[in-house]
Parts: structure tokens; C-alpha cells; sequence
């Protein structure tokens, strides 16, 4: 039994010595060349590894870094930069016959670099895994299937490059339509701690930056479906969660990979996530939950959005409520167009809904929209009022009744136009005594408003853009003042040029509005109310009992209120 023991113990004493010395007596650092000829040929793109070691307890190989080279089209600088690489090998075929077979990957601390181009129809990593990279690698590699042999058999080897680029130009277009995927599989692949830039190419935006990127991939396969997780910290805070399945990669375009997709977001910046376009002046912290899913044509995007501190005007305020929204997009991802099916936006009982359509070709998104709202209640929109730019002077408030909203929506989103019309009924404007800043009007009428002046009915047509709002057709009824018509501007920076008139007591009162939004002065126009009056007298000269109308011309308008 001892004896036994004894030839045990130098057994395994020897495997021992053995795993410490395998290392040092096999040189790793040739297999170098092999794996970047490996990976450059999978990926389509120039692949640079480092120092090579080599580690039999975990079954693989690392490396200090590695780099891979960007679309030549985009940048020459590289794609894609990792501190270290980890690579799985099967160690038996390593060992006895030098054979380099890969069982998983993981790139630590990598930061990738994701552009778009100028016309929005290719990303950089469009021709991953392609022939369509060749201009990174050797012209070797990649001009051996272009000469097509067929038409020029007899005499490919006398002339290769006369005849062929000629005649052969029309029917080129093949291989590139139907390009082949490698075929390789990797059982795990695995970025750690990444950090992804998100760019445009000639764009003036800000690029935008994701952190703590960690994705993983099972049962990796260009031919065929795969499962994936992402997790990532988004640009001015939020965490992104993406859990689905992709593939087979589009051997033509990787972008246009089929992919369904769950979709959850959560306290992420709606400004600066990316995920909007910045022209919109929208902003607001938001919760999301959705799916995508795509055939590699079109990709369709449904769930719900909840945001807080909503802002959807570049001069309005946050909103004190919060906004929950349903939506459901299509994007045709080959044309960069797609239409908004569904966006209903509401704010307790007050719902609108928007439809319509965007081009994200140009640098800045163009949209067609239309947005109705019928019936909504004021109550519930008020709070609402500052994030699309209304303001109403300091502590007024709308209270009760009903808003009726009608817009179209067209242009690019940075110099948006907006038309349509606006209709609000039987509410109450408190906190703000219109009938003294209107006094005229009021003396006329005989009556006061107080603190609190009901609105029967308001309408007005609207065209906002971005050198101001127009106002057109204003109609307001006040019963305690009676019938207010006209029209007017508010400039960008809330100002106010009005030219309105009261019709009360059988006069016209014409003033005109001044200030801002949130203080508006009220001035009597004099001339033409003398004029008004002068011709209602002479038109009632030979009425009996007639008050001399241009006695109420003296102290109809305070001058300051």
C-alpha cells in the first residue's frame, strides 16, 4: 500500500510540474498570427492582437489588448479598443497538435466607437463580417473571388485584369448582393465594462457616451439565432436593459440583422440619451418598456413611456405632473423613414393622439404629424401648460372645462411648423383679474370680474414656429364683458403684440396687448375707439334718451394696474 502511494504521489507530482512548465515550454506567442489571421477573417476587418499567455487551468489564452479596425469609409482609426482579451481554447487539440479551436471570447474594458453616416443609411459596423470590409485587409485576400472565372475561362491566366473589370462590370453585383457569412460559432462571447460612443458623421451634436456596457451572447452563430442581454448606464443617467434574440446576421448589412428585442429603461435623461433627437427641445426624466422586433427591413417598436418633469417646447417648463404615453412605431430601416401608427399622451383623463410620420435621412429628423385631442379636461392639462410653452401670469390658474386641440406638424424638427386650432370651453381663469386691466370694457358693461373670470367659450387659429406664434381668429366670450375678437404675435421670448376689440353694450372697444405672457398690459386704443363711437352716435342721432357715447371715452382704461 505504501508503495501504491508512493507511485500516486509522483504522479501526481508530475502532472503538477507538468501544468507549471507547459506554459513556458510552449511558446503561445506563435499562435498570434493564427488567431488574428482568424479573427480578421471572421470579422472582415484588420485585427491586432498583443502578448499572448497562456493559462492551462482555465483553458485559454489572453492577451494584453487587442484592436480592430474601423470601416475605412468612416475612420482609420480603430473600431473597436480593449484593455484585454480572453480567449477559450479547446487545450487537448492545443497541446498534442497545435490545433487553435475557440470556445468562447470576451473583450474587457473595450470602448467602441459607433458612427452613423451623413445620409443615415449605413453605421460603421454595417460591414462586419463581410468581403464589403476588404479595403482594411490585404488586396490578396479579397481579390480572388471578383475576377469571375466563369465567362473567361480560357483565358483568365493571359489576361486577369484587362477584359474582366469590363466585361464582367454588369454582372459584379452578385457576390456583393449575396455575399456569404463565415461559417464559425463561438459558444459564449461576452463584453465586459465596455464603454460604447454613439456618433454621426458631420454632425455638430455632442457624441454620446454609454458606460458600464456588459452584453452576452450564447451559442454565437452568423448563420443562425442567437440569445443576447445588454446592460448599459445611459448618457446623463438611466440604465438601458435589452434581452432578446438576434440573427442570422445579414451577411449583407450587419445593422439589418433580424432581432426581437425587450426593451426596458429605466430614470433615463430624455435629452441626453440619445434616444431623441436632441432639435426637439424635449426633455423630462423616463421610465420605458417595450419590444422591438425586426425582420431586418422593418422594425416595429411598441410599449409605454412614463416620464416626469416633461418638457416638449424649447422655451417651456417642466410639466408638475407626470405623463404616461402608449406608443407603436414601424421604421423602415433600408429607406430611414417610418410612421408613428400610435402615441397616445395622457396626463389623467386628458388624452391626445399623435400620428404621423418622420425621414431620418438628414442630419436633423423631418416629421409630418398630426396630433388631436377632443374633450380633454382642463383640470388635468394645466399642470401640463408650462412644458409646451403656455404661460400664464404669476399664481393664474385654468379651472375646469374642456380643451379641443387640432395640429399639423411639418418640417424638420429643429425649425418645426405647427398649425391648426385650439378651442377651450366653459373654464375659469382664477388668481387674475382681467376686468380691471380691461376697465374699459368693463365700466361699459357695468360689471366686474373679480378674481375669478369665467370663460364661456375661447378659440383661436395657431401657427407656431420658430420665429414666433401667430394667433388668428381669436374669439373669446367673458360674459361679464362680453365678445373679444383679433389677433396677434408672441414672439420667442414671450411677448406680446396684440390688436383685440370688445364688442359690449352695443360699442366696439378696441385695445391692444403688450408685455409678455406672464405680464400683459392692456392699452386703450383711443383714436379708434373715438372713431367707433363718433359713428355709432351719428348712426343714433335722431334716437331719443341717447347717452353721448364719447363721455365714457374718460377713464375707460386705467393707466396701471
Amino acid at each position: 500500500m505504501k508503495r501504491f502511494l508512493r507511485i500516486v504521489a509522483i504522479i501526481v507530482a508530475v502532472l503538477i510540474v507538468a501544468i507549471v512548465a507547459l506554459p513556458f515550454l510552449i511558446d503561445i506567442n506563435t499562435f498570434r498570427p493564427k488567431l488574428e489571421s482568424e479573427l480578421t477573417d471572421v470579422l472582415g476587418r484588420q485585427v491586432k492582437v498583443g502578448n499572448l499567455s497562456l493559462a492551462l487551468l482555465s483553458g485559454g489564452l489572453s492577451a494584453d489588448d487587442i484592436s480592430i479596425a474601423d470601416d475605412p469609409q468612416f475612420s482609420r482609426t480603430p473600431f473597436v479598443q480593449a484593455k484585454s482579451l480572453s480567449v477559450g481554447v479547446e487545450m487537448i487539440p492545443l497541446i498534442f497538435s497545435r490545433q487553435l479551436n475557440v470556445t468562447d471570447i470576451t473583450l474587457n474594458q473595450p470602448q467602441i466607437s459607433l458612427v452613423k453616416s451623413e445620409n443615415g443609411e449605413k453605421w460603421n459596423f454595417s460591414s462586419l463580417g463581410t468581403s464589403n470590409a476588404a479595403p482594411v485587409q490585404t488586396a490578396e485576400s479579397h481579390e480572388a473571388p471578383k475576377p469571375a472565372p466563369e465567362s473567361k475561362a480560357g483565358d483568365e491566366k493571359k489576361k486577369p485584369q484587362t477584359p474582366a473589370p469590363t466585361s464582367q462590370q454588369p454582372s459584379s453585383p452578385a457576390p456583393s448582393s449575396t455575399p456569404a457569412n463565415p461559417n464559425v460559432t463561438v459558444a459564449k462571447l461576452e463584453i465586459k465594462d465596455g464603454q460604447v460612443t454613439l456618433s454621426r458623421v458631420g454632425s455638430r451634436e455632442k457624441p454620446r457616451v454609454y458606460d458600464k456596457v456588459d452584453i452576452g451572447v450564447t451559442n454565437f452563430s452568423f448563420t443562425s439565432s442567437f440569445p443576447f442581454t445588454m446592460t448599459a448606464e445611459l448618457p446623463g443617467g438611466g440604465t438601458l436593459k435589452l434581452d432578446g434574440q438576434a440573427g442570422p446576421i445579414n451577411p449583407a448589412d450587419a445593422a439589418l440583422t433580424p432581432a426581437q428585442t425587450k426593451i426596458t429603461v429605466s430614470a433615463f435623461n430624455l435629452a441626453e440619451s440619445g434616444l431623441i433627437d436632441p432639435a426637439m427641445g424635449i426633455s423630462g426624466i423616463a421610465d420605458l418598456d417595450g419590444t422591438a422586433t425586426s425582420d431586418g427591413k422593418e422594425a416595429k417598436i411598441d410599449g409605454t413611456l412614463k416620464a416626469s418633469n416633461l418638457k416638449v417646447s424649447a422655451k417651456g417648463t417642466p410639466a408638475e405632473k407626470p405623463v404616461q404615453i402608449a406608443f407603436a412605431i414601424v421604421d423602415d430601416l433600408t429607406k430611414q423613414t417610418g410612421a408613428i401608427h400610435q402615441c397616445d399622451v395622457a396626463m389623467g383623463k386628458a388624452v391626445a393622439h399623435l400620428t404621423g410620420t418622420f425621414d431620418t435621412h438628414a442630419a436633423v429628423t423631418v416629421v409630418n404629424l398630426k396630433l388631436n385631442g377632443d374633450n380633454m379636461p382642463v383640470d388635468d392639462l394645466e399642470a401640463m401648460l408650462p412644458a409646451v410653452g403656455v404661460i400664464l401670469p404669476p399664481k393664474a390658474t385654468l379651472k375646469g372645462g374642456d380643451l379641443n386641440v387640432n395640429m399639423d406638424s411639418a418640417g424638420a424638427v429643429d425649425k418645426l411648423v405647427t398649425t391648426g386650432t385650439v378651442k377651450l370651453q366653459n373654464t375659469e381663469l382664477t388668481n387674475f383679474d382681467l376686468g380691471s386691466r380691461l376697465s374699459a370694457i368693463s365700466a361699459l358693461a357695468g360689471k366686474q370680474t373679480g378674481n375669478v373670470t369665467t370663460i364661456q367659450n375661447f378659440s383661436s387659429d395657431v401657427h407656431v414656429a420658430p420665429e414666433g406664434t401667430a394667433a388668428n381668429n381669436i374669439n373669446l366670450n367673458v360674459p361679464s364683458l362680453g365678445v373679444v375678437t383679433g389677433a396677434g404675435t408672441v414672439s420667442p421670448s414671450n411677448e406680446l403684440a396684440f390688436k383685440m376689440s370688445a364688442a359690449v353694450a352695443g360699442l366696439t372697444v378696441p385695445f391692444g396687448v403688450s408685455g409678455t405672457t406672464s405680464d400683459p398690459k392692456f392699452t386703450p386704443d383711443v383714436k379708434g375707439m373715438a372713431t367707433g363711437m363718433l359713428k355709432n352716435l351719428l348712426g343714433n342721432k335722431n334716437s331719443q334718451n341717447q347717452q353721448n357715447p364719447l363721455n365714457t371715452l374718460q377713464g375707460l382704461f386705467k393707466k396701471k394696474q
